[in-house]
């Protein structure tokens, strides 16, 4: 017989991402720094963007950082610095969030989706390869919920046909890929451009919107530079058609404080999963994310679970009644959104992606659960399954 638990009343009420948490223990210097912002009145493009710019720069391991006002923003930004033309094909993955595939269709682009890795829920290597054609110009592999795509190999597919990479880092800050031959490289950097979001519940987030885009590349850093800032070098003197779109010195200043703290933070993260990790081992009705035995491969953006042969969800609504927020990322593949839809897709190529979309949750994931949480959100999955 199903049972609800009851939720102990000291523990903390669980939040699917705890920002005010967080805030509390970075409070004082946030404060202090934001404050000085607003003396300074440097609002746009201000000493605290120039500064959180060196430092992800000096963190990442990356020439240049080009900061702006979202992660939707960097990843067009990418593309036009790039200088893709309309009916240029890009090849992305089917499952994940719908702005990889809005830019491209706002750039007047041609979206190509392809199915994703049954285990590590990025895109299928062999997928993309399938749907390389003359008109082909970029691939974007998305970092999904916080786990390195298969770069090593994506960019070996592009130099063999003349592609563009760009990274979809939006939800792998800090994430840390290995090649075969032991080296490594932070996620966003491996690619010939990048793209991350600072929206508040990212690893490293702001306190608003916030973007930026990764190169090392001097030229098209330089391009990218102009883009974002009306396609002005000099002021009022235009040379590339451009956007507005920068990052705010406020949104720098909790930026460049939580920077700091990144790494601790994944740790945090890592900490939780590897405690979702053994509640859930050997249970043959949820199957835990798959991570490589490589420190910091996968930072846990979410940590999404498979329900298998079992009530997916029932089981959200289990879970909300038992005051445990959860999300299915992403209910509704792309191919068959109403706006992405195409007469060039088949279904019978999609069977991952399809399945994924019946069985995917994710849980509770950021810096401040503590063993009373984790435990009591465990027990409850555990139970139901069981049921």
């Amino acid at each position: 017989m199903l049972m609800n638990f009851v939720i102990s009343s000291c523990m903390k009420k669980i939040q699917m991402v705890d920002l005010k948490g967080q805030y509390s223990k970075i409070k004082e210097e946030v404060d202090r720094s934001v404050l000085e912002v607003l003396d300074s009145t440097a609002y746009i493009n201000g000493p605290k963007v120039h500064e959180f710019q060196k430092n992800l720069e000096n963190y990442l391991d990356v020439k240049h950082v080009i900061p702006c006002a979202n992660g939707t923003d960097a990843l067009q930004i990418a593309m036009m610095g790039l200088g893709l033309k309309p009916g240029d094909e890009v090849i992305t993955a089917d499952f994940t969030f719908a702005a990889t595939v809005e830019v491209i269709a706002l750039l007047q682009l041609t979206p190509v989706l392809v199915d994703v890795d049954p285990i590590t829920f990025n895109i299928d290597v062999e997928a993309i390869k399938k749907a390389i054609t003359p008109k082909t110009k970029a691939i974007v592999p998305v970092h999904l919920f916080g786990m390195c795509a298969n770069m090593e190999a994506i960019m070996e597919i592009a130099k063999a046909h003349d592609l563009y990479v760009i990274e979809d880092n939006a939800q792998a800050i800090g994430a840390t890929y290995t090649y075969k031959d032991g080296k490594k490289a932070k996620a966003g950097t491996i690619s010939h451009v990048a793209s991350t979001s600072f929206f508040p519940s990212k690893n490293l987030g702001c306190y608003g919107d916030g973007g930026a885009i990764f190169t090392n590349d001097d030229d098209l850093a330089h391009t990218i530079r102009g883009i974002v800032n009306h396609g002005m070098y000099e002021r009022y003197h235009h040379d590339v058609v451009g956007v507005n779109s920068r990052l705010d010195s406020v949104q720098a200043a909790v930026l460049d404080i939580k920077l700091k703290r990144l790494d601790d933070y994944n740790k945090a993260r890592l900490q939780a999963a590897n405690a979702y990790d053994e509640a859930f081992k050997n249970h043959a009705n949820i199957m835990t994310p798959y991570r490589e035995n490589i420190e910091n491969s996968h930072v846990f953006h979410q940590y999404t679970l498979r329900i298998i042969n079992s009530d997916r969800d029932a089981l959200v609504k289990h879970l909300n009644a038992n005051g445990i927020p959860c999300g299915v990322y992403y209910p509704i593949p792309l191919h068959r959104q109403k706006a992405y839809q195409d007469s060039r897709y088949n279904e019978a190529d999609f069977p991952i992606t399809n399945q994924l979309v019946k069985e995917v949750i994710s849980l509770p994931m950021h810096t401040e659960l503590d063993n009373e949480q984790l435990e009591f959100i465990t027990s409850t999955i555990i139970n139901f399954v069981n049921s």
